[in-house]
C-alpha cells in the first residue's frame, strides 16, 4: 500500500521533530545541565556549607527568645534538613516582610514563620508544598509552607523531599 504524498510528508516531519528533540536533549546532557537547576547555586552552596534561615516569632511553629536557640516545629524540621545537607545554620530574626525581602535579595536561603499557603508572601518567593496542616480558630483547615528564593528549584525540590519524608 503506497503512502500518499501528504502522508509521507507528515511522517517525515514527525521523524524530523523526534530527531530534533533527541538532539537537543543530548546536547543539554552533554553540557552537564541538570534539572531542576538553581540559577544562583543555592543547593550547591548550602551543601556542606551554611544555610541562612530567616525566622519570625510565631509559636508553636517558630519561637525566638533573647539569648536562646530558636524553637518550634519548623525549627526542628530545618535542623534536620541542615543535618541532611551537612550544613550549619545561621539564624536571622526579622518580620515576615523582612524575611521575604531577604529571599528576594539573596541574603537568605529559607524563611520560616508558620507561613500559610494562602499568605500574600507565597507570590513573592518560592513555596514548598504544604507540609503541615492545623486548624484555625473557626475550625478551618490551614496548610503551612516554607519559603525559598524564587527560581532556586533544585534547593526547593531537595527541601520538599526532606519535608515529605520527615512529616510522613
Amino acid at each position: 500500500m503506497a503512502l500518499r504524498f501528504w502522508e509521507l510528508t507528515r511522517v517525515r516531519r514527525a521523524i524530523a521533530a523526534v530527531v530534533a528533540v533527541a538532539t537537543a536533549v543530548l546536547m543539554l546532557c552533554g553540557c552537564g545541565m541538570s534539572v531542576p537547576t538553581d540559577p544562583d547555586g543555592t543547593l550547591d552552596r548550602v551543601r556542606g556549607g551554611e544555610l541562612r534561615v530567616g525566622i519570625s516569632h510565631n509559636p508553636p511553629f517558630t519561637g525566638i527568645a533573647e539569648g536562646a536557640d530558636p524553637t518550634g516545629v519548623e525549627v526542628e524540621l530545618v535542623d534536620g534538613f541542615a543535618d541532611e545537607l551537612g550544613a550549619s545554620i545561621t539564624w536571622v530574626d526579622g518580620s515576615e516582610a523582612a524575611l521575604v525581602q531577604g529571599l528576594e535579595d539573596g541574603t537568605l536561603d529559607l524563611a520560616i514563620a508558620g507561613f500559610r499557603d494562602d499568605s500574600l508572601y507565597v507570590d513573592k518567593a518560592g513555596s514548598t508544598q504544604p507540609f503541615l496542616e492545623t486548624e484555625d480558630a473557626a475550625g478551618g483547615k490551614v496548610s503551612h509552607v516554607m519559603l525559598t528564593p524564587m527560581g532556586e528549584n533544585a534547593f526547593l525540590v531537595e527541601l520538599e523531599t526532606y519535608l515529605a519524608e520527615a512529616t510522613s
